[in-house]
């Protein structure tokens, strides 16, 4: 199975003994803001669980648990652990736990965690990952047509258009395997 991430945020709320876990499924890029606001938004909560896997520039992984106060590896890690298990990338969960006055365990900590995160994918629309690039390609004023044609048959991004003194600059992006292709 290939990668996998999102493209939206994703909400489920699940409980465990009258705790209530909030969960969000988010993509990297609003990761740490989204983590902020709802701190923000769940000051009473009393604990903030974080777990994010992000794809690097040098195509290796980066990831991360947090237990925020829970005990050690009981609540991050198994989070951690179901994003790997799902192939997740460029994604991270965020569950907010309203403690119900009744302990779970270290164990029963390890399986709302893991649940909680669980749900959140259940819901969430995941769509395969693919490696964006950036390229730079030029042609004279004569092919200038033809690649842009080209670029956008291949569904690429123009980020940027210089017109030189003999013809064009494209500055594209896209996924690895289409960039390729010009």
């Amino acid at each position: 199975m290939p990668l996998q991430t999102i493209k939206d945020e994703f909400y489920c709320e699940t409980e465990e003994k009258k705790s209530r876990f909030l969960a969000f499924l988010v993509p990297i890029e609003t990761f740490d803001s989204r983590l902020a606001q709802l701190r923000a938004e769940h000051r009473k909560a009393n604990h903030h669980v974080t777990a994010f896997r992000r794809m690097l520039p040098d195509d290796r992984i980066d990831e991360s648990a947090k237990d925020d106060g829970e005990p050690a590896g009981t609540s991050g890690m198994p989070m951690l652990k179901t994003l790997i298990g799902h192939k997740l990338i460029n994604t991270g969960v965020i569950v907010v736990r309203y403690f119900g006055g009744i302990k779970l365990g270290t164990g029963g900590l390890a399986r709302a965690y893991s649940g909680a995160a669980n749900a959140v994918i259940a819901q969430a629309t995941l769509q395969p990952w693919e490696k964006i690039l950036a390229k730079t390609v030029s042609a004279s004023f004569s092919q200038s047509a033809e690649l842009e044609r080209q670029v956008s048959l291949l569904g690429l991004s123009v980020l940027n258009r210089e017109f030189t003194e003999g013809g064009v600059c494209l500055h594209v992006s896209g996924p690895e395997e289409k960039i390729s292709q010009l």
